[in-house]
C-alpha cells in the first residue's frame, strides 16, 4: 500500500458512500457489503450462503466474479471526475483457487494501471482465514459522458 492518495479529488471516500445504490441490485441481493477503503484499495466482503453457494455447497464461481466486478468497478469509478467520465467493465476473468463453503469472503481491488482511456485492476477474494479463494483481473474503460 502506498501514501498517495488514488481516489478523485485526493482524499478517501467515505466507507459508507461505497454501497450506496446498490441495494436493490446485484450487490444487496448477494449481500456483498464495503468494509475497508484506504489510499489505494478497497475491500467489500460477501457471505457464502444459500444466494451465493452452487448445488454442491460451495461457493459460486459467478458469485466470485459478481464480487470482484461490483469491487473493481466502484474502485474503477472513484478515480474519475464522474460528473465528466463514467467507468464501464471491458473484460473480468477469474482463477478459482480454493472453495469457500461458509461465513464470508473479501474481495480487495488494487490498481494495477490507472490509464487515461484504461484500467487494470487485481482483485485478490479471500477467506476468513486470508487464504486465497480466487483471483481476478478486470478491465475497465474510461468514456467521456456528453455533456447536455
Amino acid at each position: 500500500m502506498s501514501d498517495e492518495i488514488i481516489w478523485w479529488g485526493g482524499t478517501l471516500p467515505r466507507l459508507a458512500d461505497l454501497g450506496s445504490g446498490g441495494d436493490e441490485c446485484m450487490p444487496g441481493h448477494l449481500g456483498i457489503e464495503f468494509v475497508e477503503v484506504s489510499s489505494d484499495m478497497i475491500t467489500a466482503r460477501m457471505p457464502v450462503d444459500e444466494r451465493t453457494r452452487q448445488p454442491y455447497g460451495r461457493l459460486h464461481g459467478g458469485a466470485s466474479v459478481a464480487l470482484a466486478e461490483t469491487v473493481g468497478s466502484v474502485a474503477a469509478s472513484l478515480t474519475v471526475d464522474r460528473e465528466r467520465f463514467a467507468t464501464v467493465g471491458m473484460e473480468i476473468n477469474a482463477n478459482h483457487v480454493r472453495p469457500a463453503y461458509d461465513d464470508y469472503v473479501y474481495a480487495t481491488a488494487t490498481p494495477v494501471n490507472l490509464g487515461r482511456t484504461t484500467q487494470i485492476w487485481s482483485i485478490r477474494i479471500v477467506n476468513e482465514l486470508g487464504k486465497l479463494v480466487c483471483i481476478s483481473r478486470l478491465t475497465m474503460a474510461v468514456i467521456a459522458i456528453e455533456q447536455k
